[in-house]
């Protein structure tokens, strides 16, 4: 037998100890002397090819000439945008980029000027890479013989752009007053059109026969139709405010009439009394809530003289706006009241104005706005709105303070045109990025940017007609992205 200390005699391979592990001990004790070469490294895979423009074309918009629609086919590419300018000249202006569907991806090019000659190019982005596609060309027609015009300017405007509706159309202005963007309805535009945050455009149109059914229509930066929004158990949509949420659902304001007997406070015996409902939707039409002013408020909340004919007018709402909490406030005109309701269960959890007002106003018992438009919420906590006829030498846009558990609340701020003017009905109020507002008069023929010193930085001059609602946006391509309603 061999002696134990044979074992470790030179040459002899030790056991237990696999020769695999003496070679990656070799190994490693090469990698460790500094002069040592290294194993060479995995080969990289291969290099993605650069995106390549297959084809490109352009094609004018007939609904709004100051935009066209470039469809590309592409390969390698992940986003495609366009770079375009006026023609015999360096294109200096683009698109963002829109992202690809299989090889193909569609672009739209807006704020475009009438009657003119463009030059546009696809640039196809992909693998940190860029490729430019051939030149096309393309002549914008010349803009419609009825639409509206205007002149607008200031000393410190806003960046971006005004939406509003006016006659037949869903309108969009630069701070020159230029219009960049437009959409024609049939019959009107309606009064409240505007962008929405799911970044398309609101509308309710008129219809040929003012009987005729009402819905809201909603409409994509190419003027199409995308979907429409009506109210639960065929109510008759009203024309002021929608909230659409971005999972599809939205908040409507409805009209709901009923027969009542007013003969015991002044009125008549089959009284045709309207009211204002409140539903949300699913993206589907199915109702998920409705709150009623005739479950919650009383007839006599309007004053007597309003609730005397065959047909009353009860609660009239015409803003609505989703609370940091999840709740709705509502404006109510003819009751010039204010509510917040819990959109768990329908409680009324206060009512601020009006008749039935709960709460206490700084320096006097009553409160100071009246027959109000363009209620929303502020980023402070507080409510902007405007107060057409609370102050008899003028409309003006004023900020409350309040607070609900002590029922109490505070004039802040209030801005008002020079010279004055009163917006019998309609008018909005927009609350922008350091502490500016953005006001229109309704009736009044006013549309005033102030800063937050109160002082006017922007207008449209002139008369620019019954602007219902102004909003700014900051840009054509996501309108209603990114600022407050």
């Amino acid at each position: 037998m061999p002696r134990s200390g044979d074992r470790n005699r030179p040459g002899r391979r030790p056991r237990g100890r696999p020769r695999a592990i003496l070679l990656a001990a070799a190994w490693l004790a090469l990698a460790c002397e500094p002069d040592a070469a290294v194993a060479p490294p995995l080969p990289l895979p291969p290099r993605r090819p650069a995106p390549l423009v297959v084809t490109s074309s352009v094609t004018g918009n007939p609904g709004n000439v100051l935009g066209a629609t470039v469809v590309a086919h592409v390969r390698f590419a992940d986003g495609v945008a366009v770079r375009y300018g006026l023609a015999g000249t360096t294109p200096n202006s683009a698109t963002p980029a829109v992202p690809t569907l299989g090889d193909s991806a569609l672009i739209p090019v807006l704020g475009l000027l009438p009657d003119r000659d463009y030059t546009l190019q696809v640039v196809a982005y992909g693998g940190g890479r860029i490729t430019v596609g051939d030149t096309v060309t393309l002549r914008t027609d010349r803009l419609p013989t009825d639409l509206p015009s205007y002149v607008a300017g200031g000393s410190d405007p806003s960046p971006g752009y005004v939406v509003f509706a006016m006659g037949n159309y869903g309108l969009v202005i630069d701070n020159t007053g230029r219009v960049v963007w437009y959409h024609r309805f049939a019959y009107g535009a309606g009064l409240a059109f505007a962008a929405q945050p799911t970044g398309r455009y609101t509308a309710r149109p008129a219809t040929p026969e003012p009987t005729d059914p009402h819905v809201w229509v909603e409409i994509d930066l190419l003027g199409t139709m995308t979907r429409t929004f009506d109210c639960a158990r065929g109510l008759e949509p009203r024309l002021h405010d929608l909230i659409a949420e971005l999972d599809g659902s939205y908040w409507l304001m409805c009209d709901e009439t009923r027969v009542m007997d007013l003969s015991g406070i002044g009125g008549v015996a089959s009284a045709q009394v309207t009211g204002t409902v409140i539903q949300h939707l699913s993206r589907e039409g199915v109702l998920l809530f409705e709150w009623s002013p005739f479950d919650h408020f009383a007839i006599t909340d309007l004053d007597a003289g309003s609730r005397t004919g065959s047909t009353v007018n009860w609660t009239h709402g015409n803003a609505l706006d989703l609370d940091t909490d999840g709740n709705l406030v509502v404006s109510f005109r003819n009751l010039s009241e204010i509510t917040k309701i819990d959109t768990r269960t329908g409680d009324v959890l206060w009512r601020l104005g009006g008749v039935r007002n709960e709460f206490t106003f700084a320096g006097t018992s009553a409160p100071a706005f009246a027959r109000q438009h363009g209620v929303r919420l502020a980023a402070d906590g507080g409510l902007l709105l405007l107060d057409n006829l609370g102050d008899p030498t003028g409309s003006r846009a004023e900020r409350y303070g309040y607070d609900p558990a002590l029922r109490a609340a505070r004039l802040l701020a209030a801005q008002e045109p020079t010279p004055t003017v009163t917006a019998q009905l309609g008018g909005s109020v927009q609350e922008l990025p350091g502490g500016r507002t953005l006001v229109s008069y309704g009736t009044g023929a006013r549309v005033e940017e102030y800063d937050a010193a109160g002082r006017v930085v922007w207008r449209i001059e002139g008369a620019p007609g019954y602007v219902f609602r102004a909003q700014r946006i900051r840009s054509l391509y996501a309108p209603g992205v990114g600022l407050s309603r």
